[in-house]
């Protein structure tokens, strides 16, 4: 370092100027240089921003100062400082070590036979040459504004590259989530990112909310900031009236806002579906920031679209599930309900045991369908009064096969987990049971779930080969099986939760039966 005060080293703004002013970075070795540049460039503003301005009197120094501030804007350079060629070597420094092809860097000399313009012009990325003796007050004027011009142009188009590869990014990332909340969560996420795209960090003070359109309101979806709390609420429970006017104003005009700080988005899909992105605190967002976020919310009605048909699909398969476990109901004259007591038994299981409520709905229509392969089972063998012979129980073993070759022609999660679960409801832990005499971890875990909700319903129901147990009785059995034919820890967790499981029995019409 040189014997200049380090005061000289950091940014030292001019009088008046804002603190978001251009940063501009004197390196000359000459004391007079730097006095006079600040004092000519004193009243210099260019886009309502002034200068900035840093000092370095040695390319040691100013690779110092470029470490601490990677966004100047202009480097008014000498040629000659602790060395003959030293402001080239720095001009080298920069774009090829550093990679900074954004700064503008102009050349001054005081002998310009060190560095021949023509020569220099050509074998350096530099942007402007100029002698010492040239620069008059109006010339580096001039030259600032030039060179203050050429970075805010290059900046703004690195911006708009950078806000297009976040919205990629953006875009792939929500598209990938399939569950609805997922999804409006990720948006709200994606889009806080957007709107402070200069910003080194997110808004500590921001905060918003994703909702959708159900019935005359809209109820949130997803949700941070101060608002975390209202997810599932309807908005006329929450918000302010200011703010449930910028969104009636929004719904009228069908278009999204920015005022006050507050963005309002709003994203109608071509399947008719509504819904509202709301950001408050958010930084002052300029007309590049509306764009890439308009941009991107094309994207998230695209994606709405995509969520909203593909629950309709899903819900339609959901039904035809429960169709058809209706049907094999009524075939194996089954007592009434079984089928939504399992499901439901089977979803309260998985979520005790530490499953998604997602994937615990995926279970509960899986076990809808654990006996559709009774189906193809002849009436005098699935509804026989008595025992079942040898011959009969083989062939009645048959359904688990069968069921799961019926449900196996699709690809879709929920088709795969009910052939599974049709597959190996009837292993056991210990792999005495069937078709393939699975135990332990290998059965899946959605089968063992399945097998423990079947159970307790068949056991504590009439059936056309014995009556109802008592549910003393029940729980009985499976403290007996448990680590036999059932997985213990499930049963564990059935057990510790058992008045939860015998009030939905209650209200899906489960039988009291008498000792």
């Amino acid at each position: 370092m040189s014997d200049h005060e380090m005061a000289d080293n950091v940014l030292e703004p001019v009088a008046g100027a804002e603190p978001n002013g251009w940063k501009v970075l004197i390196v000359d070795d000459e004391d007079d240089v730097h006095h006079i540049t600040r004092l000519v460039l004193s009243t210099f503003s260019f886009g309502g921003r002034s200068l900035d301005f840093l000092s370095a009197y040695s390319s040691t120094e100013a690779k110092q100062v470029l470490a601490e501030h990677p966004d100047v804007a202009v480097i008014l350079l000498d040629v000659v400082m602790d060395g003959e060629d030293a402001g080239l070597k720095l001009v080298r420094y920069i774009r090829e070590t550093l990679g900074n092809s954004f700064v503008r860097i102009v050349l001054r000399t005081g002998q310009p036979g060190m560095a021949p313009e023509n020569k220099v012009i050509l074998e350096y990325d530099i942007n402007d040459y100029r002698e010492k003796t040239e620069l008059t007050a109006q010339k580096l004027y001039t030259t600032m504004v030039s060179a203050v011009r050429s970075y805010r142009d290059i900046m703004l188009i690195e911006r708009n590259r950078h806000g297009l590869e976040k919205i990629i990014d953006a875009s792939a990332r929500i598209f990938e989530l399939q569950s609805l909340k997922k999804f409006a969560s990720g948006v709200l996420e994606q889009l806080s990112g957007l709107v402070t795209l200069e910003r080194d960090a997110l808004y500590m003070g921001m905060g918003g909310f994703t909702a959708t359109k159900e019935g005359e309101g809209f109820v949130v979806l997803a949700a941070s900031g101060r608002f975390q709390d209202a997810i599932g609420k309807r908005l006329e429970d929450f918000l302010p009236a200011r703010g449930m006017d910028r969104i009636r104003q929004a719904m009228d005009s069908k278009s999204s806002s920015y005022a006050d700080s507050v963005y309002v988005g709003y994203i109608e899909t071509k399947t008719g579906s509504q819904n509202i992105v709301y950001l408050e605190n958010c930084p002052g967002m300029g007309a590049l920031d509306s764009e890439l976020v308009n941009i991107f919310s094309m994207n998230v009605g695209i994606a709405f679209d995509n969520i909203y048909l593909n629950r309709e699909v899903e819900e339609d398969y959901r039904s035809l599930i429960f169709t058809l476990g209706d049907i094999i109901e009524r075939r194996s004259q089954e007592t009434g309900h079984h089928v939504q007591r399992v499901s439901e038994y089977a979803r309260l299981l998985a979520l005790l045991s530490g499953r998604t409520e997602e994937e615990s709905d995926l279970v509960a229509v899986a076990s809808a369908v654990h006996d559709i392969g009774k189906v193809a089972i002849p009436d005098v063998i699935l509804n026989k009064p008595g025992p079942l012979d040898d011959k009969e129980y083989a062939i009645m073993k048959g359904h688990s096969a069968l069921g799961a070759g019926m449900l196996a022609f699709s690809r879709r999660d929920l088709f795969q987990a009910a052939a599974t679960v049709a597959s190996q409801h009837h292993e056991r832990w210990d792999g005495t049971g069937y078709p393939v005499g699975l135990a332990g971890d290998d059965i899946h875990p959605y089968a063992r779930i399945a097998a423990i909700a079947d159970v307790f319903d068949a056991l504590t129901n009439d059936r056309v080969y014995r009556p109802a147990w008592t549910v003393d009785r029940a729980v009985a059995y499976f403290r007996e099986h448990a680590g036999s034919q059932f997985d213990p820890a499930l049963v564990d967790i059935f057990m510790s939760s058992l008045p939860d499981f015998l009030e939905i029995r209650g209200r899906l019409g489960g039988q009291v039966a008498l000792e």
